[in-house]
């Protein structure tokens, strides 16, 4: 019944919304006064040129895409302004928002040098500063819908996937147009997304903003059909009902071409009555399709080729315990790889000849044979060149092995750090590696069916196939995130001190900007070939970042980088060690998310934000001396770790510790 009402309610509202653009608005949707800026008097050259400019902004009627921006006078009482309409909205429609915008605005904001006022089809702003190119994501502006999704893990798994398709869209547009709408299929509800940016800004400041804002949807309207974060550089919209226009912005033709009133009288009273017949019968008719689909989905039963599937993907993993004890010689030494925190790793090769890893985990995990097998078999679905391929499991007893590809040139850490070795690797292949890793955990991050935070990303755990392109492995220490989900906190520690992340370390928080910060540490180990604790500042201990940090204040950045590679390109070098340094940023807001990081190791046109200073591990209370190689198994608090100190050369390959 609920869900026939819901149905009603939404053929309802189809119908009142139709003519849902209007020419005019009497009052901001949301407005802002920025008092720190400062007042201006009514007789000031402020006040004379704030006037001037309204003034232009409102008779402007050059712009072919509803973006103005102006500036008139000289410091201090210049004033620049920037309005923007809304990508779907009409031209006529945008010029009077924006005509009624510039009236509007001196009504809220007095006397105050700077404002900022959002309609639904437009937004101004004007200060005494520079707007022009500079991204605002302060204030933000939330507005959350009041009713609920029918069923809200599948309504916003869709709403994710949308969000972050239209933002890759949006970010890539134009210096005239940053713009995107499209929707997604949510089972009986379907989700309408709309992304816009400030088109002036860069594609990476457009990225970072959307990026935000699709976090505060997820904060303010988890669950609920419509939801919107507005920002002063870019907004983010969705609802379950179409709520824009398809057709883009277009100028008016020109008068002369306009039909005579006559004709025009007519021709709108054929649309009214189109309309008035069709959408009416459009609608009962989605309304009786709906319902008897309803009908019929709740007399099948539920999901019975689902549990097929997954019961097939088991059998399909799961190998034989003699199969696996054949294939590496009864786990000898001869064949063993390595040990890593979770257990021993085996080489082994099957009856068929292929070559596998195996990794045989501790027998203190205390998890439960399903558990283990819903985890694997989750792990088992990640395809990417950049990942470790899982191939299998077994368990018997109390035996838990993971089934892996067999990767031959070892792991990274075993080249970059190794003197004789790192001559292997020329700056093209290390540049190689770079994008590898960074495409790699956007992956994981943002483009496979599971958001995950691998916790533990280290040159020890980046292995090297054939071709010396990079994999991430071991999963050991990742998490599983739901797809709206942005962060979170554990009271257990895991991981590896030196690529650790400031909060999570001391305060057990992680997010993809976690990952973030030890893909930095990466970065400026590949390029020194020292260990992320291993710099020196004389006689005072220095972790490497913060080494980085000093040299590139300074100018001399080139002393970071190992002496083999400083004939190669040192433009991408100082390039990759700029990144470096925005992913090792104290405040976690400021890291760029890896969709960033991978858009500026592939355009080099684009312009990097200056980085802030990285967070020092002696002031935080990181346990520095223990170094890189201190890798953290269990811990019952952020302030309370118990470590296990590795050998330097122990091979940490790959695992799962399903949780």
């Amino acid at each position: 019944m609920n869900f026939l009402k819901h149905l009603l309610f939404s053929s309802s509202y189809l119908l009142l919304t139709i003519p849902f653009l209007t020419t005019s608005e009497p009052d901001f949707l949301h407005q802002w006064c920025y008092n720190e800026r400062g007042n201006y008097t009514s007789n000031s050259i402020y006040k004379t040129n704030l006037d001037t400019l309204l003034s232009a902004l409102e008779s402007d009627s050059e712009s072919k895409t509803g973006f103005y921006n102006l500036s008139v006078g000289q410091a201090p009482d210049r004033v620049e302004a920037k309005a923007l309409c809304r990508g779907d909205v009409g031209f006529e429609d945008c010029r009077s928002c924006i005509r009624n915008s510039t009236s509007k605005v001196l009504e809220i904001c007095p006397n105050q040098k700077d404002a900022l006022g959002i309609y639904d089809f437009c937004n101004i702003r004007y200060s005494n500063g520079v707007i022009y190119g500079v991204e605002e994501r302060d204030p933000t502006f939330f507005i959350a819908g009041l009713i609920n999704a029918s069923d809200v893990g599948v309504f916003t798994r869709a709403q994710q996937i949308l969000l972050n398709r239209l933002r890759g869209i949006t970010a890539a547009g134009d210096s005239n147009r940053k713009f995107a709408t499209g929707n997604e299929s949510a089972g009986f509800e379907r989700v309408f997304g709309l992304m816009q940016c400030s088109p002036e800004l860069s594609g990476q400041q457009c990225d970072e903003c959307l990026a935000e804002s699709i976090k505060g949807i997820g904060d303010c309207c988890s669950g609920k059909l419509s939801g919107s974060v507005i920002k002063p550089s870019c907004e983010v919209r969705s609802d379950n009902k179409l709520f824009y226009q398809i057709t883009p912005l277009t100028p008016s033709p020109p008068a002369d071409t306009l039909p005579t009133l006559s004709k025009k009288g007519k021709k709108s009273n054929k649309t009214q009555t189109f309309i008035i017949i069709t959408i009416p019968t459009i609608s009962l008719v989605i309304l009786v399709v709906c319902i008897f689909i309803f009908v019929k989905v709740r007399k099948k039963p539920r999901r019975k080729h689902e549990s097929v599937n997954e019961m097939e993907t088991e059998e399909s993993l799961q190998l034989d315990f003699e199969t696996v004890r054949v294939a590496t010689n009864n786990f000898s030494l001869e064949n063993k790889l390595g040990q890593g925190g979770f257990g021993a790793v085996y080489k082994g090769t099957l009856s068929n000849g292929q070559e596998i890893a195996v990794k045989r985990l501790s027998k203190d995990s205390g998890q439960g044979d399903l558990e283990f097998k819903n985890e694997v078999i989750l792990v088992a679905k990640l395809q990417h060149r950049n990942l470790v391929r899982l191939l299998g499991f077994c368990l018997q007893g109390s035996e838990r092995l993971l089934i892996y590809e067999f990767v031959p040139n070892t792991s990274l850490d075993h080249f970059i750090f190794d003197p004789t070795k790192r001559e292997y690797l020329d700056w093209n292949k290390l540049y190689k590696i770079i994008c590898g890793i960074a495409r790699g955990l956007l992956y994981l991050h943002e483009d496979s069916r599971l958001r995950i935070i691998h916790r533990d990303l280290k040159a020890s755990n980046i292995l090297l196939d054939a071709d010396m392109d990079p994999k991430i492995a071991d999963f050991g220490m990742a998490r599983l995130f739901v797809m709206d989900q942005t962060q979170g906190n554990t009271n257990r520690i895991v991981g590896t001190y030196g690529y650790m992340a400031p909060e999570y370390a001391m305060h057990g928080q992680f997010s993809v900007k976690s990952d973030v910060f030890s893909f930095g540490v990466l970065i400026l180990e590949i390029l020194s070939g020292q260990r992320s604790s291993s710099s020196r500042n004389g006689e005072n201990m220095e972790d490497l970042w913060s080494f980085a940090w000093r040299n590139w204040r300074e100018g001399t950045s080139v002393n970071l980088i190992n002496p083999s590679l400083r004939d190669s390109s040192s433009g991408e070098m100082m390039r990759c060690i700029h990144i470096g340094l925005l992913c090792v940023q104290d405040n976690v807001l400021n890291r760029p998310t890896m969709a960033s990081i991978v858009l500026m190791l592939n355009s080099f046109s684009l312009t990097l934000p200056m980085p802030s200073q990285p967070a020092n591990s002696m002031n935080t209370g990181f346990p520095f001396l223990l170094g890189s190689n201190s890798e953290v198994r269990e811990s019952q608090s952020p302030k309370d770790v118990s470590l296990k100190i590795l050998s330097e050369n122990e091979t940490s390959i790959i695992g799962v510790d399903p949780r």
